[in-house]
């Protein structure tokens, strides 16, 4: 019966943290409000995984706090992914090919860089290098987050009704309970090595 509850818990969690996310997104005017919004539905899922309490005014003081860094990290990625699929879908044959090896790169270095974000203190220039990095050194880590990335957009094309009430939420949330663990296993590789 607890399995059951937390489960329910975490489902509960997720819609809570997309609905967070779609309202100061929306608030925002999209274009304004997708960067802050994702910085903050990250360190609000990070927070949420530490086991810490999180409550709405915890994602507005990180929206707030968030608003310019948040900006220069996330609207970047999309316009690049937004080009990318577009090109994807407009180009045939060799063409499409880099494009869609191209678009494979930049989400396998996205999934790392958000919760890379929220987590490490690293100078801003660092963090896009950094996650790149550790997306090529860890294939396996990358792959898996790669087929769960798909698995939630291909749910989501199935099933539309999931995008306002769980996508972003549910991505958010695995994306940054992943790599928190990649992340650990990571400094102690390092750390039984002496670096």
């Amino acid at each position: 019966m607890l399995k059951l509850y937390r489960a329910f818990d975490e489902v509960f969690w997720t819609a809570r943290l997309n609905l967070l996310w779609l309202v100061f997104t929306l608030m925002g005017g999209i274009v304004l409000g997708i960067g802050p919004a994702t910085v903050a539905a990250y360190g609000l899922a990070r927070r949420h995984i530490q086991g810490k309490s999180t409550t709405v005014g915890d994602f507005a003081a990180l929206f707030r706090k968030e608003f310019r860094p948040g900006s220069v990290l996330v609207l970047p990625i999309v316009v690049v992914v937004t080009l990318l699929i577009g090109y994807y879908e407009y180009f045939t044959g060799p063409m499409r090919t880099l494009t869609g090896i191209g678009l494979l790169l930049v989400a396998a270095t996205a999934s790392y860089l958000l919760p890379m974000y929220v987590h490490y203190d690293l100078r801003p220039r660092a963090y896009v290098p950094t996650a790149s990095l550790f997306a090529l050194t860890r294939p396996a880590a990358t792959i898996l987050l790669l087929f769960i990335l798909t698995a939630v957009v291909f749910a989501t094309a199935s099933l539309p009704l999931l995008a306002p009430l769980f996508t972003v939420g549910a991505w958010i949330h695995l994306n940054t309970w992943l790599c928190l663990r990649f992340f650990a296993e990571n400094e102690a590789r390092l750390l039984a090595k002496g670096i």
